[in-house]
């Protein structure tokens, strides 16, 4: 039997390995294709082999992994992936990330990551500041929004049964008092998937009508009475627009029934930072709870999400544990996430928000803004029709019918200059285009309409 400890399997010169095929990975990212080859995803076949009986040299297994891996990879770190809203990871956040990782931290109790937990902190507090909510607001980094939507609504839920009398540590929900939870009929699936988790069920949410842009009207947000959650969104996941937050707010600060308002701000949260977008999210401050991600529009690595709460006790209620073996005497990350066993992923948003500043990050969403609107008018003046108002970083495109626009989308996928996906929003099938990524400039945008124009003109 091999020795762990044998050079052969605990050396840590592999590192340097990693370092170097890592590199090489990205310094061609922004040149390959940006989906991978068929022959690269047939290829993963040789990944599916029994067990072996022996030991595997760190080395041979890092090459094995890059030589089959890395050609069968989505270049979403690259500057030309526009699909699902996903970022590039900015190097000092990479590199953090690594560092961290090689820490090997327990990142759920201070005492265990004293360092990462102090970086934690200063990033979530930074991350407060910066998008302008209540300095005293608590939260927690996450795996991503799914997860700080789990968090921020198990506090929602707990907090408006206690105002109603009843307490939901002790009894659970059964018998509790209905909670009525509002939500915009075009919310994100994430969320709906979040309220299943806490409980209050998929099927069981009031949706509001929107607008012809996806946004709640707020004339049409029913009576508040009894224990509700009103769900609103920052950023359309298909065309970027934000709910009419203030006057919902209002509407529902009006009611003297317990109720709380939850903020999907996945990546639209992060306009509050860009001055000439910052009016789009006007009034949002004045919500109970907010839940972004770090790995949209910092730039930071996957995964790596935030939820933040105002009552930061009623978040702690939710989610706090308690052991006789379990350090209690510190602000431990535990107390505020679902999870105890966690990696400390604040600390890759810590290396975006100190190597962007306040200014870097404001540019780099209003950049990104910028070049969603070149995209969209490549497309108008080439006669196609974009089906949003294009406010923030996401475009819709359609190249005729549901058929052909299809077609092309198929078309783009398969050719790999750039990546986008399609979408049906309000009846029309559409190309979606997100830009959000440090890397992509306006050569990548030009690159990419030319090629998409190539082929929905073929």
């Amino acid at each position: 039997m091999t020795d762990p400890r044998s050079p052969e399997i605990g050396s840590w010169r592999v590192l340097a390995d990693v370092a170097e095929r890592s590199q090489r990975y990205l310094n061609d990212i922004g040149e390959r294709r940006v989906a991978p080859s068929r022959d690269a995803l047939a290829g993963l076949g040789a990944f599916d082999v029994p067990l072996q009986e022996g030991s595997i040299s760190a080395e041979q297994i890092v090459e094995e992994l890059d030589r089959i891996g890395s050609p069968a990879t989505m270049a979403i770190a690259g500057p030309r992936f526009f699909g699902f809203v996903n970022s590039s990871a900015l190097p000092a956040a990479l590199a953090a990330n690594w560092l961290s990782t090689a820490w090997e931290q327990h990142g759920g109790f201070f005492v265990s990551a004293p360092g990462s937990t102090t970086l934690e902190q200063i990033a979530l507090r930074w991350t407060i500041e910066l998008l302008g909510l209540p300095p005293a607001a608590k939260g927690a980094f996450v795996t991503g929004t799914t997860l700080a939507h789990v968090a921020a609504l198990a506090a929602a839920r707990d907090s408006v049964l206690a105002r109603a009398g009843w307490n939901v540590e002790t009894n659970g929900l059964f018998g509790a008092p209905a909670i009525t939870v509002i939500a915009g009929a075009e919310a994100h699936a994430t969320l709906f998937k979040a309220l299943g988790i806490v409980g209050l069920g998929r099927g069981r949410v009031v949706k509001v009508p929107v607008d012809s842009q996806g946004r709640m009207r707020a004339d049409a947000v029913p009576v508040i009475a009894g224990p509700t959650i009103v769900c609103v969104q920052a950023g359309n996941v298909n065309t970027g627009a934000f709910d009419p937050f203030e006057d919902i707010i209002r509407l529902v600060r009006r009611s003297d029934a317990p109720a709380w308002v939850h903020v999907d701000g996945a990546f639209g949260l992060w306009a509050r930072v860009a001055p000439a977008r910052a009016s789009l999210a006007h009034g949002i401050e004045l919500a109970d709870s907010w839940a972004t991600d770090a790995h949209k529009w910092l730039n930071a690595p996957y995964d790596c999400g935030i939820v933040i709460v105002r009552d930061g006790d009623a978040l702690r209620k939710a989610m706090a544990i308690n052991a006789d073996y379990l350090p209690s005497e510190q602000a431990n990350p535990s107390d505020y996430t679902p999870e105890v066993s966690r990696r400390p992923r604040g600390v890759d948003a810590w290396a975006a928000l100190r190597t962007l500043g306040r200014s870097g990050v404001a540019d780099l969403v209003e950049r990104s803004c910028r070049l969603a609107q070149r995209f969209a008018l490549a497309f108008s003046d080439a006669g196609f029709s974009v089906l949003n108002d294009v406010v923030l970083n996401q475009v819709l495109v359609s190249f005729g019918d549901a058929e052909r626009t299809r077609q092309v989308v198929s078309a783009i996928q398969q050719d790999g200059t750039c990546w986008c996906g399609a979408t049906v929003w309000q009846g029309r099938t559409a190309m979606r285009v997100s830009v959000i990524s440090w890397a992509t400039t306006g050569a990548d945008v030009d690159r990419s309409i030319a090629a998409i124009l190539r082929l929905a003109r073929g």
